[in-house]
């Protein structure tokens, strides 16, 4: 298995795609690849229909995937607000190679069985399938699709992201094999000899303590611990340092646990969810998920310094696992409200992967919601980080 990626700032459409076709060809030592994941600027928007042409021109890619985006990530480096370019490719031997593609608006009823989704989305539970989606922001059900996809693959593991770039419906490209799509979703099934790690950054730090959920009704929290949330938040307020206090105001989010079996819940297991409205009267908070008696969730925080903390604290723990010594390339799923906006520089994510994790291939894009586990559940986020880590199956003994 080899990966590499290139990314080209070249404002000339041709320019860019020889450039990265080149840089791709020197590194993986031939001109063809079986998977080529690509990404492309609104800048080149005009441009769209003729991407996969341009690239066959110089390069043999395989599976041609991929989307547009408001930034783009390619050769471990963030292009932001500028044209731009990537690709990041992959010599895949013992890998199959599935091509997805469906109108979400069309999904199997949410209570159906596994093998009604297995059968619409004509992937092999047996294949032991990762997927990678990409989907229009626009006309993606995305909390049903993932939902469903988790019910009919439950060991897969999910990552992708939403097209960017665009302001309205049929503005954003998809890509996959020579067609390009304006809706719906794409997306790659890859199964034998290789395996996905996923690692999903949600900016957040938690505060206060872990407390279960005694009364509530859909996404309604009427209590926590017998309280009403409201005087729970009251509470941790007058704990808080000053610097706290003012990020409550507006940058507090409620952390779900995902895995119920987790005796000790950490940063990282709790899926980060936006507080929707509150009630005075009662004390009650409207939570941007659907929730259940007996949860356990805890208060959490968000700017730029516990973002980087966050991501910090998950890569760490990756590298810690020892699996990233086997990996051999990456996608990243960033957030818009991530990069320059978030942290006032370019290539804060990229370059604390490559801190933590070392030289390893890493393309993606900016992205209008993000796909990735929490738990062992997948969900759309939002303001996250999240990486799918590629390696081989079969780890090949060091050469002597």
């Amino acid at each position: 298995m080899k990966w590499v990626s290139a990314l080209s700032r070249q404002t000339d459409i041709d320019r860019a795609v020889q450039e990265v076709t080149a840089t791709a060809i020197r590194q993986l030592g031939n001109d063809h690849a079986d998977l080529t994941v690509l990404f492309v600027s609104p800048q080149f928007s005009e441009f769209y229909d003729k991407i996969h042409e341009l690239v066959s021109r110089y390069f043999m890619p395989g599976l041609f995937f991929g989307c547009s985006g408001g930034g783009i990530i390619g050769n471990g480096e963030e292009a932001e607000q500028q044209a731009a370019l990537s690709i990041t490719c992959a010599k895949l031997p013992n890998v199959k190679i599935q091509p997805i593609q469906f109108d979400t608006n069309d999904l199997p009823d949410q209570d159906t069985s596994p093998a009604v989704w297995r059968k619409w989305l004509k992937v092999d539970v047996e294949d032991k399938p990762h997927f990678v989606f990409l989907a229009d922001p626009f006309s993606f059900r995305g909390e049903e699709f993932l939902a469903g996809v988790d019910f009919a693959y439950p060991g897969s593991k999910k990552i992708g992201g939403l097209a960017s770039g665009a302001q309205a419906q049929g503005g954003n490209a998809l890509y996959l094999g020579d067609k390009i799509y304006r809706s719906g979703l794409v997306g790659v099934a890859l199964s034998g000899d290789i395996e996905v790690d996923t690692i999903v950054a949600q900016g957040c730090r938690p505060i206060g303590e872990p407390m279960q959920i005694t009364q509530c009704e859909r996404t309604l929290l009427k209590e926590l611990a017998g309280k009403p949330p409201l005087q729970v938040i009251q509470k941790l307020h007058e704990t808080l340092s000053d610097a706290d206090k003012n990020l409550i105001q507006t940058s507090l989010f409620l952390g779900i646990e995902m895995d119920a079996m987790k005796d000790n819940p950490q940063q990282g297991d709790f899926l980060i969810r936006n507080l929707m409205g509150a009630d005075r009267e009662s004390g009650a908070l409207t939570i941007g998920a659907i929730l259940r008696n007996g949860q356990l969730v805890q208060f959490h925080l968000r700017d730029k310094k516990m973002s980087a903390e966050d991501l910090n604290v998950m890569l760490t723990r990756y590298r810690k696992q020892g699996n990233a010594e086997n990996a051999k390339g990456a996608l990243l799923f960033s957030c818009l409200g991530r990069g320059k906006y978030l942290y006032g520089k370019a290539n804060h994510d990229t370059d604390m992967f490559r801190d933590k994790l070392g030289e390893i291939p890493l393309g993606g894009f900016f992205c209008n919601g993000e796909i990735g586990p929490v738990g062992r559940t997948t969900f759309l986020h939002g303001y996250t980080s999240s990486f799918g880590i590629f390696r081989p199956a079969t780890p090949r003994p060091p050469k002597e």
